[in-house]
């Protein structure tokens, strides 16, 4: 059987205020053609299908409507779709039983019975091949916060938050095996910051805590037969592991990923194991300019965005450009002048980085914007100003266990 590895789609994304919109339906036009070219069987999307908690309604239709395609144009494709940290577990999981009957599953969040034992039916979902005969067992496990992890019985000395999700996933593994017959793989999902990951620049959000709680592969058995990840933008593997992948994001979604080779993964399972990974290169629908190569004076960045040739083409098609200029001290009507040099171009100006001299970059976070820098950098830099040097580790684990309790407030609030 064949399976399609995707995640991060972020539907709904803006990029320095411009709709994505047309590109994601460039991209799921090519997928839903990709799935039927390839006769896959199952498609499973690791999480981050929306880029917040509440999406706009465009982008809930786009993914009603490529759902429909799929049902009407491969009846017996398999759909298996978890909730990331982007996405709200509870609007996923309100279409649950109306998705189920049409083969589509998407699993928004983790389920519990009264006495706290796990829903683990609810994140097994069968995958059949092409005779319909039922091949893998899919653990379809959504991203894990904090709340949904039960770490009463672990040792003082354990990491609570890593020990909280290798007992899950071992929940999981335990569960499946005893459906398993011979010859069905068993397949992991996931949306979390695996040890060795490589993060983008702005993007992507730590997880679980920070990087000090990045998860180790052995939360997967090695009789795991593949693991589609998501989380990271970057298509990767995971320790030099062949099986456990991020198959990275469909499309850029910061300027620093413009030169990701963006992808999806085509997995071919044979009697239970995998015998075939397959990298789909992503067709980019909108290209992305930097303009000079490295940053230099106003005056020649000035004549080479004058220079600068672009086909016309409708404004949703029309490259994004980010622009770097060296400066010496911050310049009035910066904006105003780039956008005067390339008046009449089809370009959208998405970015401006003004680059200052070394000596003045020094001193903390120099003139970058507020959105480009992480809340780490900034928590860092203030209590350098205050209390001099570095936070020691209990301070600097506090400050990213608050950041993890906004992020789940902002995901499960009421609207």
């Amino acid at each position: 059987m064949k399976i399609l590895h995707t995640s991060d789609w972020h539907l709904g994304h803006q990029l320095h205020g411009y709709s994505r919109d047309y590109e994601h339906q460039c991209f799921l036009d090519w997928l839903a053609d990709t799935l039927e070219q390839q006769q896959v069987d199952a498609l499973l999307v690791a999480g981050d299908i929306f880029d917040t908690a509440n999406p706009p309604a465009s982008a809930w239709r786009m993914l009603y409507r490529f759902m429909a395609r799929l049902a009407k144009t491969m009846p017996e494709l398999d759909v298996v779709m978890v909730g990331g940290n982007h996405d709200s577990p509870s609007k996923l999981d309100a279409p649950h039983e109306l998705l189920k009957a049409f083969d589509l599953h998407m699993v928004g969040g983790i389920h519990r019975h009264l006495d706290g034992s796990l829903d683990t039916e609810r994140m097994l979902v069968p995958l059949n091949d092409k005779s319909g005969q039922q091949a893998a067992w899919v653990l379809a496990v959504p991203f894990l916060r904090s709340a949904d992890l039960r770490t009463d019985d672990l040792n003082e000395d354990d990491d609570r938050l890593i020990k909280g999700v290798e007992t899950l996933y071992a929940e999981m593994t335990v569960a499946a095996s005893e459906h398993q017959q011979e010859g069905q793989a068993l397949i992991g999902m996931g949306h979390a910051y695996m040890a060795s990951g490589k993060l983008s620049e702005m993007s992507e959000r730590r997880v679980l805590g920070g990087n000090q709680h990045a998860l180790p592969a052995s939360i997967f058995p090695d009789d795991m037969a593949y693991v589609a990840l998501g989380h990271l933008h970057l298509a990767q593997r995971v320790a030099k592991k062949e099986h456990v992948r991020y198959s990275g994001s469909p499309l850029p979604l910061s300027m620093s990923e413009r030169g990701y080779n963006h992808q999806v993964v085509l997995v071919e399972l044979e009697q239970g194991d995998v015998s075939d990974i397959e990298s789909l290169a992503v067709p980019r629908a909108v290209g992305m300019l930097k303009v000079p190569a490295s940053p230099a004076p106003l005056e020649q960045v000035l004549q080479e965005l004058a220079a600068l040739e672009c086909e016309a083409c409708p404004r949703e098609q029309q490259p994004y450009l980010e622009v770097h200029i060296l400066l010496d001290k911050p310049q009035a009507l910066l904006r105003e002048k780039v956008l005067e040099a390339i008046e009449g171009k089809a370009v959208r100006l998405a970015k401006i980085t003004p680059h200052y001299p070394e000596r003045q970059q020094s001193e903390g976070l120099g003139q970058r914007r507020l959105s480009e820098v992480t809340p780490q950098q900034v928590f860092g830099l203030s209590w350098a100003n205050k209390f001099q040097g570095e936070p020691d580790t209990a301070m600097a684990e506090a400050f990213e266990s608050l950041l993890a309790q906004v992020d789940d407030e902002e995901i499960t609030r009421p609207q």
